[in-house]
């Protein structure tokens, strides 16, 4: 299990998994993408951790599932995530 404070479960065909990783950048957000394109073993932990969720991408906050793109997208705009940013 990653160690980041923000984890990006994602694929390599997946529009909204590189909209999700490109606003954590242009935050400032440090974040790690756990690819689980092949990867059966990391699919399955996704599933475990989101509680059955099987769509990507997910995001977790401090290892609390926060959604996909759009509720990251709601985060940053209310600023509820300023405390992750590298200016913070």
């Amino acid at each position: 299990m990653s160690t980041s404070r923000v984890v990006v479960y994602s694929t390599t065909y997946c529009g909204f998994c590189r909209r999700a990783e490109e606003l954590l950048r242009r935050t400032g957000i440090a974040f790690e993408t756990i690819d689980v394109t092949d990867d059966v073993k990391a699919r399955a932990e996704l599933v475990e951790r989101a509680g059955g969720r099987r769509t990507v991408p997910v995001v977790f906050v401090d290892g609390e599932a926060i959604g996909g793109y759009q509720e990251l997208a709601a985060l940053v705009r209310a600023g509820e995530l300023k405390h992750l940013s590298a200016a913070a």
